[in-house]
């Protein structure tokens, strides 16, 4: 039986008079790449936000790696083991790509404030094994001949690239990604497709919010979608596509 990473049930989201959100869920298992989508307006970025705690739920269960967890604030979220990124590129831009990975990895280091004013042994020793994981993400997501560059002089699709490496760096049991393929053009979507797949081949869990449908659907293992609130459709990507609630929702609809 497939290991469950994430089980999230029972959502309810109101803005006001508005009901964003209405009994919404889903279970993701070790090794996915899940796909959450919809049309406009249809929930989708404020469920994302409410996973990964930048919106807190009016009610709902939330259990990560077998452990209940509280999405009350992101720092929270990426201690109990998520990751994610965001539509618009969230780097530090005067700090070098190799930078940027190792404040993602201090997430996970155990070395306190004394230890950091007095130079230990061990905090040397720490700080040395981050800057070597560093690197190694940066070689994985195949941007390490730029570890020196400043962050905000490298490509769109590069940025993308070391937000996700930095992500990866906090070691999660979820990756969640925010529309990471926005703005790309078709070489850079392709480049991004191979990363999610070398990601996965590494055993690690991915849930995926885009709007390039197209991508998901021949990229996603299992797929949500949700209109004005709620799901209306939960299967493998052929099987979704054929469900007539889907193709009404986004025929009378704006595109995703």
């Amino acid at each position: 039986m497939s290991e469950l990473i994430l089980h999230v049930s029972g959502v309810n989201k109101r803005f006001g008079g508005l009901q964003a959100l209405g009994d919404v869920g889903l279970d993701i298992t070790r090794g996915q790449i899940y796909g959450l989508i919809g049309p406009n307006g249809a929930g989708k970025t404020t469920f994302f936000n409410v996973i990964t705690g930048l919106y807190t739920p009016d009610s709902g269960e939330f259990v990560l790696g077998g452990e209940p967890y509280a999405p009350t604030a992101v720092h929270k979220v990426a201690e109990a083991g998520i990751a994610r990124t965001f539509q618009n590129i969230r780097l530090f831009p005067d700090m070098t790509a190799l930078e940027n990975v190792m404040v993602g990895r201090h997430v996970r280091t155990k070395s306190g404030l004394a230890r950091a004013i007095f130079k230990t042994r061990f905090e040397r020793n720490e700080e040395a094994d981050i800057r070597r994981r560093a690197e190694e993400l940066l070689e994985f997501v195949g941007i390490a001949r730029y570890a020196s560059f400043q962050a905000r002089t490298l490509s769109y699709g590069d940025q993308r690239r070391l937000e996700i490496a930095r992500a990866l760096a906090t070691e999660p049991k979820l990756l969640a990604l925010d529309e990471p393929a926005a703005g790309m053009n078709a070489t850079e979507k392709l480049q991004l497709r191979e990363l999610l797949v070398r990601i996965k081949a590494e055993g690690r869990t991915i849930l995926l919010i885009e709007h390039d449908v197209k991508l998901v659907m021949g990229l996603c293992d299992r797929v949500t979608v949700l209109d004005y609130g709620k799901v209306i459709a939960v299967g493998p990507p052929a099987e979704v596509q054929r469900n007539p609630a889907v193709i009404e929702a986004y025929l009378g609809g704006a595109q995703a």
